[in-house]
């Protein structure tokens, strides 16, 4: 269905927006620190390097559409960009889809945020927030980014939470999820496949059933919990779950077994029970 859109405006007419105030809203979920000292700057597309994004999940229809859009009203969302020190061209850190679209239609220049001086870690960090805080970004692509922050960091779950402001549970999942099989994640974009089949999957123990189950997700036969369930069923029964702690519960363990008091044991059964489900 065809998007209406508003009246285009006369550039004579038009009104110049000063977004500074309002940089630290489009990252609801960064640190503010992170984005400290950013400038709106008008930059040449030419002149900035798109390298590997969090998000590798494209719609060509969406960009066409997104094109057509920026083409009738202008583009209301500048990019993020990092100035590299050593050749002053700049990387794209947030906005792959919108410069796509804009390349698409021969556009020269774009307005842009420009951030200078931050590390690879920090420069994740934003653009994980960023790329996240958007329905498009595909679980695989925010399994993968969460990892590969981890990777560069060897930040521990928790701090992961802390930074990137997202539940411990999910970090937890997309850990597991990231480091599942490139076929079974491929599989997952390719034919939809719901979340929880990948880390319900990833909870069984090996055997051939298992097996089994892999083949019919990659061939995208199994795309929800109700017909992974079925499957289980259909295959031979119950398998038993991997209990797997991660490092954050191996150290409440570690704490616990220290304490002298008798919540020791409580502590103790609480968390092995957590881990179980």
């Amino acid at each position: 269905m065809a998007k209406n859109f508003a009246p285009r405006i006369a550039k004579k007419d038009r009104k110049i927006l000063d977004f500074s105030d309002r940089l630290s809203d489009l990252f609801k979920h960064s640190d503010e620190r992170l984005l400290k000292g950013a400038t709106l700057n008008e930059i040449e597309l030419a002149d900035i390097v798109v390298k590997d994004q969090v998000r590798t999940k494209f719609n060509d229809a969406s960009i066409k559409e997104l094109a057509a859009n920026i083409q009738e009203n202008g583009l209301i969302q500048p990019l993020v960009i990092h100035k590299n020190a050593h050749d002053n061209k700049y990387t794209l850190i947030c906005g792959e889809r919108r410069f796509r679209a804009m390349t698409s239609i021969a556009m020269k220049k774009a307005p842009c945020f420009v951030i200078v001086n931050k590390t690879p870690e920090e420069l994740m960090a934003i653009q994980f927030s960023e790329n996240s805080s958007r329905e498009q970004l595909h679980y695989i692509d925010q399994a993968n980014g969460i990892y590969n922050y981890q990777q560069a960091t060897k930040a521990t779950e928790r701090k992961i939470v802390s930074v990137l402001g997202i539940s411990k549970s999910e970090v937890h999942r997309s850990l597991v999820i990231a480091k599942l099989p490139l076929e079974l994640k491929e599989a997952a974009k390719q034919f939809d496949i719901e979340k929880y089949v990948l880390v319900e999957y990833e909870a069984l123990e090996e055997s051939p059933i298992k097996d089994k189950l892999y083949d019919q997700i990659v061939a995208g036969k199994i795309c929800k919990c109700t017909q992974f369930k079925r499957a289980i069923k259909a295959f031979g029964g119950k398998l038993k779950r991997k209990i797997r702690l991660d490092n954050d519960d191996l150290m409440d363990l570690v704490k616990a077994q220290l304490l002298a008091n008798g919540k020791s044991k409580k502590m103790l059964k609480s968390l092995l029970q957590e881990a179980a489900e």
